[in-house]
């Protein structure tokens, strides 16, 4: 008998060609690998199988994943693993992280993490300590914070906003927060966000340090139409975002949300034009774009 739900399936049909690309030289993944492995540590760009990490390995610039690789929440696009009880944190995670900065000669990072709604600040304090640590060893590297909302906890715990505020407070180079899709699509997309608290996150980042670049990210492919995009970028805008990343979602699997729409190489550049447009200082607009590319370049 056939399956339906595979008959049916878009992602059947050919990949776009311009959504094949190497990943990079294989000495230049191997040499992170081994250094990421060894040190029991992870990366988004290993962990959701970045298509550009050998590109930003050889450009000093890489995202490490703090809290271990099992997240909290069950979002339909993300390839992160989820579903089981979470890792218990390694009090030398922060220290393992700085190290390999410092080995590899990165310029420029990113600290990320899975949801952890199971800790009693979300994992904030975590942020904090790792940004500690890399400077320390690595003084002259910048840090760029991609936070999950920090939503949850329990009464007399740290708010949101709390938690926010005390990533914030170690200064980042650039405080990014991905809203992912377009408000209509939040729910089927982002199980367990909503679209209003993500644009709170953003939005109280630069009521309390406007100095602080704030950036967001798209991940286009789920349905939406270019009328919802330009709304999001507006929205985006009035809570004063900087910087933004729109990029194609690939589904990672038959168990993950499947793509409706493969969009252009053209459609990305008239979608990044428009977003300069808006006032954006920074946008990387194209199908292979993802919340770290380029990330260290000024513009």
């Amino acid at each position: 008998m056939t399956n339906q739900f595979v008959k049916k399936d878009v992602n059947l049909t050919p990949i776009p060609s311009w959504l094949k690309r190497p990943i990079g030289k294989a000495s230049e993944l191997s040499t992170v690998e081994k250094i990421i492995k060894t040190r029991n540590i992870h990366t988004i760009c290993e962990e959701g199988r970045c298509p550009n990490r050998g590109e930003c390995y050889s450009n000093k610039t890489a995202t490490f994943l703090l809290m271990g690789p099992i997240c909290t929440r069950s979002c339909a696009f993300c390839q992160v693993d989820k579903g089981h009880a979470p890792m218990s944190l390694d009090p030398e995670e922060p220290q393992k992280v700085a190290e390999s900065v410092k080995l590899l000669g990165l310029t420029y990072v990113v600290l990320t993490s899975v949801a952890r709604d199971d800790l009693v600040d979300g994992g904030a304090e975590w942020f904090v300590k790792t940004i500690e640590a890399i400077r320390i060893l690595n003084p002259k590297t910048q840090i760029e914070v991609l936070t999950p909302d920090f939503w949850g906890g329990k009464e007399g715990q740290k708010s949101q906003k709390e938690r926010v505020l005390t990533v914030l407070a170690a200064k980042p180079a650039c405080y990014n927060h991905n809203i992912e899709t377009v408000q209509r699509l939040q729910g089927p997309v982002r199980r367990g966000a909503k679209y209003e608290r993500s644009l709170d996150v953003l939005r109280w980042v630069k009521e309390v340090d406007s100095t602080i670049p704030t950036k967001s990210g798209l991940m286009l492919g789920h349905g939406e139409t270019e009328a919802e995009i330009v709304a999001t970028l507006e929205d985006l805008r009035q809570v004063k975002c900087d910087r933004l990343t729109i990029g194609q979602y690939m589904r990672p699997s038959l168990d993950h949300r499947p793509v409706q729409k493969y969009w252009t190489p053209q459609e990305f550049e008239k979608l990044g034009e428009m977003a300069r447009s808006f006032g954006f200082s920074q946008v990387r607009s194209g199908p292979l774009v993802r919340s770290s590319y380029h990330a260290g370049e000024a513009n």
